[in-house]
């Protein structure tokens, strides 16, 4: 009997329906509409999962003229909500301690008619996320630019987007999930161990629907990126390589074609205006003493653009179905780590709550948060763990480092000064004080919304291999954005498209294949190799994940800091002027007593600690110190 209870729970028939309503209930077929709920959010749970209460979005034509009930052993239903919009019901549930896994049959009922809807319990394994920290290797990649596995979702029907021409940045291009799942052995080579995906979520959007941060389905993978199963094999796929999967989400706006949008389920919702207000963007408004309360509320209740409705997390129904599709994913797909977009634009309260939400189902997930903001202290307050006194305490263990960033790309651009070029990348690390641990930011050359690096420092290849050596053994947790390591070098224009370009060899069509040796050029081979090196290396020694760290204010424009534990000392050089330098070691003779040499890791060039050691114009040195 089972058996024909799972065909009919799988392929919904007239029998089926009949079966399931003589089983539960015994309802007459002619007394169950069809199609009276369409969907239900989320799809299914877990039993075990959160705090033992669930919510259910509940969608159909005028379902909130109808009337729940449930009769299942380990659930009461606790209440029935409607809002505004006679399309949607809300129906929380308390799912006992004593809960089973099995089918809930939601039965609704009105002028005596019954519909019944079947929802799976399912149960929860012991699997807890590998969570993300200062001993990963992170590669961000934006899924439709960099690979395309299955051609037949270039363009799929009944979508609003129906571009493809690689010829135009902000049109959609055709990679996809099979194509990264295709090039896992080449990130695996490289040394990563964690993979970042831009958002692959549905964008239902008339245009620029291919970055994926305009989400219209929160439950739904977008079908031009592959399927459903395609997302889950990919994870699987790094999850048996040792690769973590981190997640991109966002929870300050969709993008306007959402349905819950389109059809909406409540004006509180959306952060309403009279007429379209876009956010100022002044994310210092919320922490500034003496801000005007007109000026924070422009800046986190003002849309972030047009087409993306902001939304407002105050209201406690959405803010729960937000949080439970969070729950979700991770459940569903293996989720080791979310990346948390627009950070400083949602509610606070929210991330308070939702932060606390994700970390009690998942306690060893890893987060960490975008905050594109200017200052040190700036960037702290968005921060989940410092020594700051302020009433905003998520528990946001990283930060996209941004402060760094800006650093390590002034010492590389502009003349040493009193605070600007390379002592600014000494003074953004003396602000590190205000971190409990400052080793969980993520550090970064550049991403997909900026210039890329190796343009920023106008293709010099010396230039290029000491931001490399400064990311590969700083503090945090280093992030390479999706083909840094072959050079590719464009810069930003107003809308970004320009540093999202194709990774060559991603398409059968084209000309040459950089995953490969032979399709890239010797340079890109030396930068590949240089970069592959140093990650495999710094993968294999821990005192770049956990060791102390020691800087020395730059002289000369001569940067030198250290990395050490009670096993290994790694010394760093960054000469960021136009001119040769002298470096004598005599200055640091605290960190390199007992040592009488230096060893390239990569290179194997020795050096002498007892000498001079001569710089080259932006000559960079990691070394391994020896006795």
């Amino acid at each position: 009997m089972m058996d024909i209870f799972f065909v009919v729970l799988r392929r919904p028939t007239l029998f089926g329906l009949l079966f399931l309503g003589l089983l539960f209930g015994g309802l007459p077929l002619a007394a169950q509409p069809a199609e009276t709920v369409t969907r239900v959010d989320p799809p299914h749970w877990w039993v075990g999962l959160g705090d033992g209460t669930l919510q259910l979005l509940v969608y159909g034509p005028g379902i909130s003229a109808w009337e729940p009930s449930l009769n299942h052993a380990g659930v009461r239903l606790l209440r029935a909500q409607k809002t505004s919009n006679t399309n949607y019901l809300f129906l929380e549930l308390a799912l006992e301690s004593d809960l089973q896994p099995g089918t809930l049959m939601l039965q609704f009922s009105k002028d005596k008619k019954h519909y019944t809807r079947p929802f799976e319990l399912r149960a929860r394994t012991d699997w807890q996320p590998a969570g993300l920290g200062p001993q990963d290797m992170m590669y961000l990649i934006m899924p439709d630019r960099f690979a395309n596995g299955n051609p037949a979702n270039d363009v799929v029907e009944g979508m609003q987007d129906q571009s493809l021409d690689r010829s135009n940045d902000y049109l959609r291009h055709g990679g996809d999930l099979a194509g990264i799942t295709a090039r896992l052995d080449y990130l695996q080579d490289l040394g990563i161990t964690a993979i970042w995906l831009n958002p692959v979520l549905e964008n239902n959007q008339p245009k620029a629907s291919y970055h994926g941060y305009a989400a219209t389905d929160l439950y739904r993978i977008d079908p031009r990126f592959g399927s459903h199963q395609d997302y889950l094999d990919f994870t699987a796929a790094c999850r048996s390589r040792g690769i973590k999967v981190v997640m991109d989400i966002i929870h300050n706006h969709w993008g306007d074609q959402h349905s819950l949008y389109t059809n909406l389920v409540s004006p509180e919702w959306i952060h309403q205006w009279p007429e379209f207000t876009r956010t100022t963007y002044k994310d210092f408004t919320l922490m500034d003493p003496y801000a005007a309360e007109a000026d924070r509320k422009l800046m986190t209740d003002g849309w972030f653009d047009t087409h993306m409705p902001d939304l407002n997390q105050q209201d406690p129904l959405l803010a729960r179905y937000i949080i439970q599709s969070n729950l979700w994913w991770v459940q569903e797909a293996g989720t080791d780590a979310f990346r948390m977009d627009t950070w400083a634009y949602s509610d606070p309260e929210f991330l308070e709550t939702w932060s606390a939400a994700v970390r009690n189902a998942y306690p060893s997930l890893g987060l960490f948060a975008e905050t594109w903001v200017h200052g040190g202290v700036v960037q702290a307050f968005y921060h989940g763990n410092t020594i700051l006194d302020k009433k905003f305490q998520p528990d946001m263990p990283g930060l996209t480092d941004f402060q760094s960033y800006y650093a390590i790309n002034e010492a590389l651009t502009k003349a040493d000064g009193w605070t600007e070029g390379v002592t600014r990348l000494y003074l953004t690390l003396a602000k590190d004080f205000v971190y409990r641990d400052p080793s969980l930011n993520v550090v970064f050359l550049d991403n997909h919304d900026l210039s890329r690096f190796y343009g920023v420092v106008g293709r010099n290849d010396a230039k290029f291999r000491a931001g490399i050596d400064w990311l590969m053994t700083v503090r945090g947790i280093p992030m390479l954005y999706y083909g840094t390591e072959i050079l590719m070098g464009q810069l930003a224009d107003a809308h970004g498209g320009s540093v999202r370009k194709d990774f060559p060899g991603g398409w059968s069509t084209d000309s040459v294949d950089k995953f490969s040796a032979a399709g890239r050029t010797e340079l890109e081979n030396q930068a590949f190799d240089y970069v592959r090196g140093m990650a495999r290396w710094r993968k294999a020694n821990p005192v770049l994940h956990s060791g102390r760290l020691t800087q020395f204010v730059p002289q000369d424009g001569v940067y030198v800091f250290f990395r050490y534990d009670d096993d290994k000392t790694v010394m760093t050089v960054l000469n960021a002027s136009d001119k040769t330098r002298s470096l004598n070691m005599d200055r640091f003779a605290e960190r390199t007593r007992g040592f009488t040499q230096g060893r390239h890791p990569v290179l194997g060039s020795i050096f002498s600690l007892t000498d001079l050691v001569a710089l080259e114009p932006y000559q960079s040195l990691v070394l391994e110190l020896l006795p």
